[in-house]
């Protein structure tokens, strides 16, 4: 097996073309799974009589929302979490891609197809760690058979370790194949290796031909080798996919292979398309998508792998993909704060840990900065307004996010937007996907969103505004007082109002002018960061009306992520959480919550330990203060390792009601009880992350959550 090579052998410095390239490779990624997505599992013949050859996008067609959350999307960007994790120790092994599966996988509902033991592969990897066996045993062939250890699933996430590691197949395989051996091995492994060895090249060499000539030398398994000539073979004999893609069929199709999804098969329709394709990236994708078998994971890998070789200029070649998209993607986990991402944000995650990994920090811009050419960050002119839009286009010519508006006047607005959350059942993707939505708003009341806005003389008025809702189904927008631009940039800062406990599902720029005006502005950046200033939710606070003993699911609690075996609605208190056994997590909030005390009126029912969370990175990372019998204590959890912290005995028996409040900030951990601090600990391991609760083996009653910041 390849070794990783020393971190001090790395370039000195990544190119200056590199950020631009990775985002490519992230854009070429999701627009592959959103081509592809729709059509997944159909049978060739109904994909050739329903479309023919799908050019474009054809969710719409199928009932699909285009944007949803999707395994190819969630794995491959969670699982390069391990690496980031794990920078400070480094080479990366499958044992630490294992410990971040457990940390970030809620189990039956984040990242992976549950479809159950020796019949998902990636279900049955999981159940092996869980069970306390270590990477790569989980994934193993001798444990799990070729059935389960060679299908898709172990090139279908690797596309990040090529990001990561440009120009530099072997680093690149290395962690490809530590990451893939979690849950897979044999030819699958060997396929991941190839694939990823071609990416990570392609940084530097654009021939498809000779990437594939160089990568070969990664691949041991000779079925893989004698399928990679072959498919060449059938390649150069003709200029007809179709034909190649029937000898596929014939050679290598589902029914040669004993499983539901094959890697044999699926490389080989990736190699085909490559091939194929050639200089054309919307006409490879064409090819993979219209060819059938797992089209949105070999849509995905070949976007990818198309995208850092054609750069963004053959993403724009052909029709318009990008536009509908508009950067958006779901990164699904237990980091619930990180689940509504864009491209731009996860090309500067990988940007900054190739930086990392070659001892240099870089800072990071604002949340919505634009860097990128043609980048939009999930921003679209608002699509169900109710009043005469007057926004004729958003854009990125390169110096922000252009707005533009034509009649703007009395009457209409020119009103764009950003989601922040999921939008209610029925609208959004909620419902509509096999791949469910686990996630935590990015944005909360009592936050402080700032912009800066570049303006022209006849500048209309701003007014930020969010979208909320409830229970109810009801949408509320809630519309700030109206800043007066002013030519030139305008600073400007605005405080979230309050909901009544509604999630924040969208935030809003709504440009009006009490005259007609044409022209527009450009948001050059906009930004939120840290804990909310005082966030209260819960029923000593008043803010979750109309629970009922019959009230099973409320829109506050979607809100919290949770890997506790139950969570539910209180009516005599807030919510109850149960867990049968430890890391029963359910937090809230964003990887950028720093420096913040959370607080709760706590029942503490029988248990082995419950209490509070504060700066969750995952369910299995986190501070905790507990209440363990009699003894309260600070915990610091790492995956199998929880450390007391300080602890202290406690006046307390079975049933009994407390004030708990826990205080991180900077390297200070507090606890109050009952209005009286009674720990202290100081410690370095986290120092941001969202918040919650945390069960071990038995129950609670949570009466009200409060989260407030704490000033340095």
């Amino acid at each position: 097996m390849l070794v990783q090579a020393d971190p001090s052998t790395l370039p000195a410095a990544l190119p200056a073309a590199y950020p631009e390239q990775v985002y490519a490779g992230v854009l070429g990624k999701i627009l592959g799974v959103y081509h592809g997505r729709p059509v997944e599992g159909w049978a060739y013949e109904d994909i050739q009589e329903r479309f023919g050859d799908i050019h474009h996008y054809v969710a719409a067609d199928t009932g699909w929302p285009l944007i949803v959350p999707d395994d190819d999307i969630s794995g491959t960007f969670v699982f390069f979490r391990a690496l980031e994790d794990n920078l400070d120790r480094l080479p990366l092994t499958a044992d630490m891609v294992g410990d971040s599966w457990l940390n970030y996988i809620i189990e039956n509902r984040t990242v992976l197809w549950w479809g159950g033991l020796s019949r998902s592969t990636e279900h049955t990897a999981y159940l092996r760690l869980k069970s306390g066996l270590r990477a790569p045993a989980s994934g193993a062939i001798s444990l799990n058979g070729p059935s389960m250890a060679e299908q898709i699933g172990a090139q279908i996430f690797i596309d990040t370790w090529a990001l990561v590691n440009p120009d530099d197949p072997e680093r690149a395989v290395a962690m490809a194949r530590a990451a893939a051996s979690v849950s897979h091995d044999g030819l699958a492994v060997e396929a991941a290796s190839l694939l990823v060895a071609m990416e990570s090249m392609a940084f530097a060499e654009r021939d498809a031909g000779v990437l594939l000539d160089r990568a070969t030398q990664f691949v041991a398994d000779p079925r893989l080798l004698r399928i990679v000539d072959d498919v060449r073979e059938q390649c150069a004999r003709t200029d007809d996919w179709r034909v190649v893609r029937d000898w596929i069929e014939t050679h290598h199709g589902y029914d040669h292979y004993p499983s539901n999804s094959p890697a044999a098969t699926n490389h080989a329709a990736i190699l085909m398309a490559l091939l194929m394709g050639g200089e054309d990236w919307q006409r490879a994708s064409m090819i993979i998508t219209s060819a059938g078998w797992d089209t949105d994971s070999n849509a995905g890998n070949l976007g990818c792998l198309n995208g850092i070789r054609l750069g963004l200029e053959g993403l724009d070649a052909g029709s318009d993909f990008r536009g509908p998209v508009a950067d958006r993607m779901y990164v699904v986990s237990a980091d619930g704060g990180e689940c509504l991402s864009d491209a731009v944000r996860e090309t500067r995650r990988i940007v900054r840990t190739a930086a990392a990994m070659r001892g240099a920090e870089l800072a990071d811009p604002k949340r919505f900065a634009f860097e990128l050419p043609g980048s939009v960050q999930g921003f679209r002119s608002h699509p169900d307004l109710g009043v005469r839009q007057a926004c004729t286009s958003v854009s990125n010519e390169g110096d922000g996010l252009a707005i533009a508006y034509r009649s703007l006047g009395a009457g209409t607005e020119a009103t764009v937007c950003v989601d922040t959350w999921v939008e209610p059942a029925g609208r959004g993707v909620a419902g509509t996907s096999y791949f469910e939505v686990v996630g935590s708003p990015s944005l909360y009341p009592t936050q402080h969103v700032t912009a800066t806005v570049r303006a022209d003389a006849d500048a209309p008025a701003l007014a930020f505004f969010i979208e909320s809702y409830g229970d109810d189904g009801v949408i509320r927008r809630t519309v700030g007082d109206a800043f007066a631009l002013v030519h030139g940039e305008n600073q400007l800062r605005w405080t979230v109002p309050g909901t009544d406990g509604r999630p924040i599902f969208r935030l809003g720029l709504r440009l009006t002018s009490a005259y007609r005006t044409d022209g527009a502005v450009t948001l050059v950046d906009l930004d939120w960061t840290g804990a909310p200033e005082d966030l209260l939710l819960g029923r000593s606070y008043e803010l979750t009306p109309g629970l009922t003993p019959w009230t099973t699911d409320t829109a506050w609690l979607r809100s919290f992520v949770s890997s506790a075996t139950n969570l539910a609605p209180d009516y005599t208190t807030t919510m109850c959480v149960s867990h049968s056994g430890r890391h029963g997590l359910v937090t809230t909030g964003t990887r950028d919550w720093n420096d913040y005390s959370v607080s709760s009126r706590i029942e503490f029912n029988q248990n082995d330990g419950a209490g509070l969370v504060a700066r969750s990175r995952g369910h299995r990372r986190y501070y905790a203060a507990i209440m363990r019998g009699r003894e309260l204590q600070i915990l610091r959890v790492r995956d199998t390792d929880e450390a007391v912290l300080a602890a202290t005995q406690v006046d307390h028996e079975t049933d009994q009601r407390h004030d708990l409040e826990f205080r991180v900030s900077g390297r200070d951990l507090s606890v109050v009880l009952d209005g009286e601090q009674r720990l202290s600990a100081t410690d370095d391991a986290y120092v941001s992350g969202g918040a919650g609760f945390v069960m071990n083996e038995g129950a609670m009653l949570v009466d009200g959550f409060r989260v407030r910041r704490i000033p340095r």
